[in-house]
């Protein structure tokens, strides 16, 4: 069974810009659109991953960048923020803070945030809730409608500490990394799936196989040719009629070793890795 039977007809495809970074942000709504892309989730942009710089210097105030954005047949779905909920300091809540003017005027729904922490322990689920609690006390007051989404990257990843978590926040947004909590978190999707299924409102996808890098203790390799079990990851999205957002966060910007963002997205069409784009509805 293909990618092709497996179509979840709502699905919003997209990729985070981890993978193009040095391009300018027309260049990467761009490639989005040359492969049939709904939309981007934007990390970097221009060399850099401090966005509101970036905004400032090459749009001159919200309003600009809301003008790009509002021409272009892709969507921007999210920003990616460096805010990690445990260990959140008054400075890294500041930085958070500036993507809220260009989000508020461009209509970006999404603010990705890290779970932070090892453990997700007691002290540090108290740590995460007070800084989700911190931002929605801040979004209530200045009328942000703009939200935040907790990125299943450090503690998360593990079965035990998102069901503390869950339990803790049962309301929290989260984007499922399904990659870390499966290869990093040792955790079959299908398993994690029933955990978080209804929390989910955004996923990353990317393949790697069991062969150390300079950095990690597997490899990165092009959509379709790793060990990741996409298939069986898409079955439960069909079955379920996901309709959030599944984005390829190629991490080039961190791993420069790997293909243009341009070759993999063209191999995961080829492999029928994920949803043909031409042929949902």
């Amino acid at each position: 069974m293909t990618a092709v039977d497996l179509m979840v007809p709502r699905m919003t495809l997209a990729f985070s810009t981890l993978g193009c970074a040095e391009l300018g942000l027309e260049e990467a709504l761009a490639l989005a659109a040359r492969h049939g892309l709904d939309a981007i989730e934007i990390r970097a942009l221009g060399g850099t991953i401090d966005l509101s710089a970036y905004f400032t210097e090459r749009f001159g105030t919200p309003a600009g960048l809301a003008r790009v954005l509002h021409r272009s047949p892709v969507a921007v779905c999210a920003f990616n923020t460096s805010l990690r909920l445990v260990g959140a300091t008054s400075e890294a809540k500041e930085a958070f803070l500036r993507y809220l003017p260009w989000a508020e005027a461009a209509g970006i729904p999404s603010l990705r945030v890290f779970d932070g922490g090892t453990t997700g322990d007691a002290g540090e689920i108290g740590e995460a809730l007070s800084t989700v609690n911190w931002w929605r006390e801040t979004a209530r007051r200045e009328g942000f409608t703009a939200d935040i989404v907790v990125e299943t990257h450090d503690f998360l990843v593990y079965p035990e500490a998102l069901g503390r978590f869950l339990e803790a926040a049962p309301d929290c947004a989260l984007i499922w990394d399904t990659h870390h909590t499966w290869r990093k978190g040792g955790q079959n999707p299908a398993e994690t799936w029933k955990q978080l299924r209804h929390n989910t409102r955004h996923l990353h996808v990317k393949d790697s196989v069991s062969k150390p890098s300079g950095k990690l203790p597997y490899s990165y390799v092009l959509p379709g040719t790793g060990e990741f079990p996409m298939q069986a990851l898409l079955s439960m999205l069909a079955a379920d009629r996901y309709a959030g957002v599944m984005s390829l966060e190629w991490e080039r910007l961190w791993h420069p070793q790997l293909p243009p963002l341009d070759l993999a997205l063209e191999e995961a069409r080829r492999t029928d890795w994920w949803p043909r784009f031409d042929a949902r509805t």
